[in-house]
């Protein structure tokens, strides 16, 4: 017998939560070709892996890389922490289709999460974006979920309310040409405009080509805030009438008041719902902060119209009146600065020269420097900036966020955002890293088993990745090596910009696509459809 790669001694964590064991594991063909106890076997490398734990490589479901894997350097921070595999177009926001009337405000609001898109990056189908994906080439594999959102957005906009007939048929048209173009999903942002304009009913008629099916739905939910219970319930509810398997996207809840009580409340529910045959199940990420757009502190209802819109609103007395009104008091929307405040509200990717200085400061911070009321700080600043920047927020409790780890059916995810410009959220750099440093290592929340099936098998299985997420032989050779006590993630709020560190060599599709600290020269990566 003759490998490619043959691996020896390593002590591997194969992904199915099984106990750890040493084996040796031969390579071949992009494939593992065997595991075991493999002597009198010849091979063009071999790799004394002693000391050295062995796994399936990473998989995030859940990140907002559509932009960033098409431009010059991508995939070393994510190689760097294992990650052999992402999956793209979250919380609806993906980068195509756009096209039609609506294209600039739909790559206007995309921008905060995505990155600057500029005309090459603008895609009218989700198949001319895998064509170009596939002919630049990927250093690690990639999949794609088709944003809802930025389909509403294409037939109609940012305005409010349920679509109508001829909306609808046309939003039906645009999902059944991406499943047919590759999507491995759909994704759904009801926290955001346009989507948060649906009434349940009109959800459901939105996704009903989906019905019976075996395509997943992940959701941002309506809310994650003191409405997220009744968020969830909501989308159980869809879930059972539409029988489609649904993933709840970076479970949470956001704000003091709902800690320690809506998370236990919500994990029940899920596995009620399990229990009576619904496919359903979550994901989180290893932090208590979050990142998105600046703008989702505001009331949905002025986001009708799109950015353009809510900036002059931003600038309108009247206007600004009613935001503060709603937000002193609102609790019918993710109203995050009056759940946890302005002082845990952190402004990031500014770009006017104004505003530079407040990069990284909390809203309160803002206020105070500008010797302005914090509502006024806010709406000055995001006028100024025409709604385009991002946010760090301090939302979760450490105590959830474990809770929620220790569920059987929540895999991990980073929900990374590549803002084209300030600082990013370190989940970018080190998620994973701290999957196993933090939760694993040093407060012993889950086994090391456990952490490697969370993201690994358990995540390729949610989404239907055949040949992803395992050490057995027949799987494709995507793997990890390292020393486990030796994976850190040295990035923070202030500093985020560090590659995790301890990787010894990442392989993709059977070649070193990371070794050495840094990134190699082979693209070796894969575009992952629906199975």
């Amino acid at each position: 017998m003759e490998f490619d790669t043959l691996i020896r001694g390593a002590r591997v964590l194969d992904g199915t939560g099984a106990p750890a064991f040493e084996a040796d594991v031969g390579l071949a063909g992009g494939r593992i070709a065997a595991v075991g106890a493999l002597s009198d076997v010849r091979a063009g490398t071999v790799i004394d892996a002693a000391g050295r734990c062995l796994t399936p490589g990473f998989i995030d479901l859940h990140r907002h890389a559509d932009a960033a894997l098409l431009r010059p350097g991508f995939g070393e921070a994510e190689l760097a922490q294992g990650l052999t595999t992402v999956v793209n177009g979250n919380c609806g926001l993906s980068l195509a289709p756009v096209f039609g009337a609506h294209a600039e405000e739909t790559a206007e609001y995309l921008a905060p999460i995505v990155g600057d898109i500029s005309d090459e990056l603008r895609f009218s189908t989700l198949g001319d974006y895998l064509d170009a994906a596939r002919f630049r080439g990927c250093p690690i594999n990639h999949a794609m979920l088709v944003g809802m959102g930025t389909l509403r957005t294409c037939v109609s906009g940012f305005e409010n309310g349920d679509l109508d007939g001829e909306e609808l048929r046309g939003l039906h048209r645009l999902l059944e040409r991406a499943l047919s173009d590759g999507a491995l999903g759909v994704s759904l942002g009801l926290g955001y405009a346009p989507e948060c304009f649906y009434s349940t009913a009109g959800l459901v008629r939105a996704l009903e080509p989906l019905r019976g099916g075996t395509v997943p739905v992940a959701v941002h939910m309506r809310q994650e805030g003191e409405g997220v219970v009744d968020a969830l319930r909501e989308m159980l509810a869809v879930a059972d009438e539409l029988r489609i398997p649904l993933e709840v996207s970076h479970l949470k809840a956001i704000g003091r008041r709902g800690w320690r009580k809506n998370v236990p409340q919500m994990l029940s529910m899920i596995r009620e719902a399990r229990e009576r045959g619904t496919d359903v199940a979550c994901d989180v990420y290893p932090y208590t902060a979050g990142s998105t757009q600046l703008i989702h502190v505001l009331p949905p209802e002025f986001q009708k119209g799109g950015t353009a819109a809510l900036t002059e609103a931003l600038r309108e007395p009247a206007s600004r009146r009613a935001m503060r009104a709603r937000m002193e008091t609102g609790t019918d929307f993710e109203n995050i600065t009056h759940l946890v405040g302005f002082e845990n509200v952190l402004a990031t990717s500014l770009r006017q020269e104004e505003n530079l200085a407040f990069e990284g400061l909390s809203l309160a911070e803002i206020a105070d420097r500008a010797g302005k009321d914090p509502y006024d700080a806010l709406f000055d600043l995001l006028a100024s900036e025409r709604c385009a920047p991002a946010m760090i927020d301090r939302i979760s409790d450490a105590e959830d966020v474990a809770e929620i780890l220790r569920s059987p059916f929540s895999c991990v995810i980073s929900d990374a955002t590549y803002p084209a410009v300030g600082l990013t959220h370190p989940r970018v750099y080190g998620a994973f890293a701290r999957l196993i440093e933090t939760w694993s290592r040093e407060k012993h929340i889950l086994s090391p088993e456990t952490a490697v099936r969370k993201a690994t098998l358990q995540a390729a299985e949610r989404l239907g990745l055949k040949n992803k997420g395992r050490v057995a032989a027949g799987a494709d050779a995507d793997l990890c090596l390292f020393d486990w006590d030796a994976l850190h993630e040295p990035g923070t709020f202030a500093d985020p910009k560090q590659n995790a560190q301890g990787m010894d060599i990442v392989w993709v599709g059977g070649a070193v696509a990371f070794a050495n600290g840094r990134m190699t020269q082979i693209r070796n990566g894969g575009i992952e459809k629906r199975q």
